[in-house]
């Protein structure tokens, strides 16, 4: 990977308004998708400590998890395994009016499967042959499919890790696959770019975010996001307040307050 050129952090003030309006813009984009009932997939794949999920939690944090939600999948079970490989992830495909978010998705197949030898061969080609043909039904059918891979130095992800180690509200996204892929650097390079090779389909391409910067990476893939799909502002009526009904004359009897169990007031 050629070494990526250092750029100054961006000012938190700039981070912070940027992202605002990217997250209103995403707003409408759900109402949007709702009132037309569209159909979103966006997936995000990369390197451990990439920062997907942090993408993930920027973008859905202002939305309706009703209708926006967020999809990662643990290890398979054992009924599972033995499932056609895209079954478990069908019933997690959006109905009208949704947008589902794939934090790792089918791809795990061509990455972390094939490198930690948990598929054979034959499993392995079969994936490359149909997920292209999977992914064009999936469009045909009407989903819009947006797929991103996050690029990141293996000097900042080790800097990541060394971080994650040091803060114990972090440590537990070191799993021992995380570990274990830290020895298997090369052989995820090289599955990632046989992934890319077989799977960069024009219908869905993949699209790369640099992510050596937290902030411009989720900044940039938010924006990107939103250009992708032709979403309209639908205008929303007015919301006025109802007068709130009066205790007074309404016959209803409070009871008393101490009959009530309260949470301590420790801070």
């Amino acid at each position: 990977m050629p070494k990526k050129t250092k750029q100054n952090k961006l000012d938190i003030a700039f981070y912070e308004s940027e992202l605002a309006k990217l997250q209103i813009k995403l707003v409408k984009l759900q109402d949007w998708v709702k009132a037309e009932g569209k159909k979103v997939v966006v997936i995000f794949e990369g390197r451990d400590a990439a920062g997907k999920g942090s993408v993930i939690k920027r973008i859905t944090e202002r939305l309706n998890p009703r209708f926006v939600r967020t999809v990662a999948l643990g290890v398979p079970t054992e009924r599972e395994k033995t499932q056609w490989y895209f079954q478990r992830y069908v019933p997690h495909l959006p109905a009208a009016g949704e947008v589902v978010l794939f934090d790792r998705s089918w791809y795990n197949r061509a990455g972390v499967e094939r490198v930690m030898g948990f598929c054979t061969d034959e499993e392995y080609w079969e994936f490359m042959r149909s997920c292209p043909e999977f992914e064009r039904m999936l469009i045909r059918s009407g989903i819009i499919l947006i797929k991103y891979w996050f690029s990141i130095s293996d000097e900042e992800q080790e800097k990541r890790f060394q971080a994650r180690l040091k803060d114990p509200t972090k440590t537990w996204k070191l799993s021992p696959m995380d570990l274990e892929a830290r020895t298997q650097w090369m052989a995820y390079s090289k599955a990632k770019d046989d992934m890319f090779k077989y799977t960069d389909i024009k219908e869905a391409p993949w699209w790369v975010v640099n992510a050596d910067d937290k902030k411009r990476a989720r900044l940039n893939c938010i924006h990107h996001l939103l250009s992708q799909i032709p979403y309209k502002e639908i205008k929303r009526e007015k919301i006025k307040l109802p007068p709130r009904q009066a205790e007074e004359g309404s016959g209803y009897v409070r009871p008393p307050i101490d009959t009530q169990t309260f949470v301590p007031q420790v801070y």
